[in-house]
């Protein structure tokens, strides 16, 4: 297996003309051979026992041929690429000139990595939110603690009032007459909002046991069209109500739910560090997205088309592998947010090109700066993979070739070159909005 000749016959395209030698070639028929020869019959020998001459005679002489070239075909490309020194984004356009047991001349189109420039990745400009943490998030986050550490109690000696869970039956008829749906036992939080508006302020105030109508009238915009409107009357019935009793605000509070903290103020001042935390994290993601969109603009250079729309594509497998754990196809969740196909299409292909754009900037950045990545570096970004998926450092390395890992820790170190030079605008400049909310 050689390479004869490479040819550029385009902007980042050259034609390989690849030779297999006959002794090569003639050994790939002999495995296939040896391969298939227990599933051919032929008359007058017992089924995997015919000669491959007799075979090659009634089936024709190259009928070994398609698979002996597709087990040389991967190595005898990979040798050539190699050998022409060339950075292949993608192989296409196979043409064999001659196959025969003389050997295979052959010829494939390669596309390049291209040669770009960026016209600037030093003083680019880009809004940074300045975040602060409100006392009000703070409480928030205390609400939900509280929440989660509450406990629930039966009632018995008094009324249903609003934060109680009433289990009750009810009944439901439109004029006199049931309707599907209507009848039924439910464990109803009162002040919940999850049954119809004005349901469950009536059955405020009512005990266990007690009978009683609740009169409703159901919204215009109601899901089954034929109550949209409708006044309607609910025979209901208690059955039993539990209450929850939130803990007491203290530091025996602060000590239940926190191993840091010994009184209530330290547990504040801990929530109000990790919102804070989370908050800055937030708005440097946005800062460094924002700053590798500028980044992406200044990126000059013929880019193959084909490296966006291998990118769109594997961004539109990994969305799909994304939502197929949740047990939703990609057709299922674009009828559900009402995307149309050739949209979502779009947008996975206008995603890639700024990917490709800023990942080759990122790249050239690294040679024009001269950063180097050592094996330390490596041997680091395996163990970091290895802590981030709970597995051990051999199994990441089974997954991340050492060349991928090396050329991630390359792309981030230019990163950082790009934001320790980026002119952060002022806080008043920022067209983005605070957006960010307590941790729940």
């Amino acid at each position: 297996m050689s390479l004869k000749a490479s040819n550029k016959i385009e902007t980042n395209v050259y034609e390989l003309e690849i030779t297999i030698s006959g002794e090569d070639f003639r050994a790939a028929v002999l495995r296939v051979y040896n391969k298939k020869k227990t599933n051919i019959t032929v008359p007058g020998f017992r089924k995997g026992k015919a000669p491959k001459h007799i075979i090659e005679t009634m089936y024709g002489k190259g009928v070994f041929y398609d698979d002996a070239l597709e087990s040389l075909y991967p190595a005898s490309v990979d040798d050539a690429v190699k050998e022409a020194q060339l950075d292949a984004v993608n192989i296409s356009d196979l043409e064999i000139k001659e196959i025969g047991d003389d050997g295979v001349e052959m010829t494939v189109r390669v596309t390049v990595k291209p040669e770009i420039e960026v016209t600037q990745y030093k003083g680019l400009e880009a809004a940074k939110r300045v975040v602060e943490v409100t006392d009000e998030e703070v409480d928030s986050q205390i609400a939900r603690m509280r929440e989660r550490n509450a406990t629930i109690t039966d009632i018995e000696d008094r009324p249903a009032k609003l934060g109680d869970t009433a289990a009750i039956d009810y009944d439901g008829s439109v004029d006199g007459v049931p309707f599907d749906g209507g009848k039924g036992s439910h464990d109803l939080e009162l002040g919940s909002g999850s049954f119809i508006p004005g349901f469950e302020e009536q059955v405020v105030g009512h005990s266990i046991g007690e009978e009683f109508d609740v009169n409703v009238t159901f919204p215009e915009e109601y899901h089954a069209e034929e109550l949209s409107g409708k006044d309607a009357v609910f025979h209901c019935k208690i059955n039993g109500l539990k209450e929850k009793i939130l803990p007491e605000l203290d530091d025996e509070f602060a000590k239940d739910v926190s191993e840091d903290a010994d009184t209530l103020d330290e547990l504040k001042a801990n929530i109000k560090a990790d919102l804070l935390k989370e908050k800055q994290g937030h708005a440097d993601a946005d800062f460094e997205q924002a700053l590798l969109v500028e980044l992406a603009d200044r990126v000059e250079g013929e880019i193959p088309e084909v490296m966006y729309e291998r990118k769109a594509e594997e961004n539109k497998e990994n969305f799909s592998r994304r939502i197929g754990q949740q047990g939703i196809d990609l057709d299922m969740y674009l009828m559900y947010m009402g995307i149309e196909k050739s949209q979502f299409e779009q947008d996975m292909y206008e995603q890639a090109v700024q990917q490709v754009k800023v990942r080759l900037a990122l790249e050239k950045i690294a040679q024009t700066e001269g950063i180097e990545v050592t094996d330390e570096d490596v041997e680091a970004e395996y163990n970091r993979l290895a802590e981030t998926y709970g597995v051990s450092a051999d199994s990441v390395k089974s997954f991340f070739t050492a060349d991928s890992v090396k050329n991630d820790i390359l792309c981030e170190k230019a990163i950082n070159i790009v934001k320790e030079n980026a002119v952060v605008k002022e806080a008043d400049e920022a067209a983005s909005t605070e957006d960010d909310g307590a941790a729940e």
